[in-house]
């Protein structure tokens, strides 16, 4: 069969079950299911959120009401749902806080506009909508932000301790670990955090220095002290152990009394290493390599934060180690926590990091508790700058529909309440009334919705801009003479 011209017509072969549809119907399935995501976690905002249990392919279970778990968890197929995920992944990576929060506002936007889809309206006039609705939006929340003051040390802890007070009730420990960190940096990842089976979430510890668990038990160490104080610490990156060959090593010998020979010169050289690691006077020695037959590789994990509570400085030979080159803390110990024995250095002098050892009775249940801290210390972290008041925002009337998906609140009591001078009151889940937010600490850090607000509209950009073919507008340019065609 020949065509006209000569051109062979394209053929795109699919697997069975893909869908080809675009158009509005397309545009309109990517909003359906972006809803869809969201509804799986809309149960789980608020201070009254329900939990969702989860159970994997492995079986595994999950206990969480954290949004970005939740997501992750669960196995989205369609490109559009996954962006809602990207966006939660996003917003916890960012800021910690919120990731249900910008799914349920990125899906409600989608909602509002749905109509707009259908009756026709282009998705380039609905974006630039948002886009300027979401410039609005995000400079009346800086409009609304309250800036921290942190020249009364006194203050300022309280005020850290009322923003995580909202997510649990270790808010205490909260803030302890939060200003225990370089307030330069604020690296959360300066704060570790254990999960030990078994107790009440109160037994809970916090160590102002480094924790970790014990790796290994040697013979006769019943005998040895389990508590020094103020030791001196020796870190190493030197293996103290007896090993055989590498491969393809080969020794040879001219007699068989040559042997002991070469045996008591590796043991020579352990003993040497030994007795200089002594000749330092240091009580405790870590390493990142072996030390011992029954050692193991637990320690390079944590040498960086020693070395940081500690002092000192990571060596990789055993010659010529100073006073300069050795850590020390306050006290030592070593503790049973549990069913597990534990290492604390407490009182490090160089502290720039903690730990926290969280109690509980279940796996799953210690697990959404360490969510609950991730949450809380970044809400901790990022509260250093500005606060958001909650207030019921008016806006004018081009703006209306957008601004109706952030006032999903009850209007009637913001509009009583404002007449009669109550700017800051709001639904009160205690007592179920009325209340002043202001009074009552329902307060969070302001980046948390200014880049939940951006992130939201960003993504329901991404969904409005597919190519939306024929089924939109007026028809694409067909033929080959559109070829070259410049801008009139």
């Amino acid at each position: 069969m020949s065509f006209p011209g000569g051109v062979q017509p394209q053929i795109i072969i699919l697997k069975e079950g893909t869908d080809t549809s675009q158009g509005k119907g397309q545009l309109l399935s990517n909003i359906n299911a972006c809803m869809a995501v969201a509804d799986c976690v809309r149960t789980t905002l608020g201070p009254r959120g329900m939990d969702k249990l989860i159970v994997d392919s492995k079986g595994d279970v999950t206990i969480s009401n954290d949004g970005a778990t939740i997501l992750r968890l669960l196995d989205i197929v369609h490109p559009a749902g996954k962006a809602i995920v990207d966006i939660s992944r996003a917003q916890d990576a960012e800021v910690g806080d919120g990731t249900t929060s910008v799914t349920l506002l990125a899906a409600e936007f989608l909602k509002e506009i749905k109509q707009n889809v259908e009756d026709g309206v282009s998705p380039q006039i609905i974006m630039k909508g948002f886009r300027k609705a979401s410039v609005l939006a995000i400079n009346k929340v800086k409009e609304l932000a309250v800036t921290i003051e942190r020249k009364n040390p006194t203050e300022f802890r309280d005020l850290l301790e009322k923003c995580a007070a909202t997510a649990i009730l270790l808010q205490k420990m909260v803030v302890d670990s939060v200003l225990h960190l370089d307030q330069v940096e604020l690296n959360e990842k300066m704060i570790g955090i254990k999960k030990i089976p078994g107790g009440a979430m109160q037994d809970s510890l916090f160590v102002d220095g480094v924790a970790f668990k014990k790796t290994f038990s040697y013979a006769g160490f019943e005998q040895q002290p389990k508590t020094f104080k103020s030791p001196k610490i020796l870190c190493l990156n030197v293996e103290l152990e007896l090993k055989a060959e590498k491969d393809n090593a080969e020794v040879r010998i001219d007699a068989v009394q040559d042997y002991q020979s070469i045996v008591d010169a590796e043991w020579s050289i352990i003993y040497d290493k030994l007795e200089k690691i002594v000749a330092t006077g240091a009580k405790i020695v870590l390493s990142r390599l072996p030390i011992g037959d029954l050692a193991t590789q637990y320690f390079a994990d944590h040498l960086n934060r020693v070395v940081k509570a500690v002092g000192g400085a990571v060596q990789s030979s055993v010659n010529d180690i100073g006073p300069v080159h050795l850590g020390t803390c306050d006290f030592f110990e070593e503790k049973q926590i549990g069913s597990e024995r534990f290492n604390l250095f407490q009182g490090c002098p160089q502290a720039k990091t903690c730990t926290l050892l969280l109690r509980g009775g279940a796996e799953q249940f210690i697990a959404e508790v360490e969510r609950s801290l991730h949450d809380a210390i970044m809400i901790s972290v990022v509260a250093g700058g500005v606060l958001l008041r909650w207030k019921f925002l008016n806006t004018s009337a081009t703006t209306q529909r957008l601004w109706f998906r952030f006032n999903r609140y009850p209007e009637s009591v913001a509009s009583k309440a404002h007449y009669v001078g109550g700017t800051w009151f709001g639904v009160d889940m205690e007592s179920e009334g009325i209340a002043d937010n202001f009074e009552k600490f329902v307060w969070e850090p302001a980046l948390v919705k200014t880049n939940a607000i951006a992130a939201a509209t960003e993504a329901a950009c991404l969904i409005l801009s597919e190519q939306p073919g024929q089924g939109m507008g007026g028809a694409p340019m067909r033929g080959r003479g559109a070829r070259g065609r410049g801008r009139r």
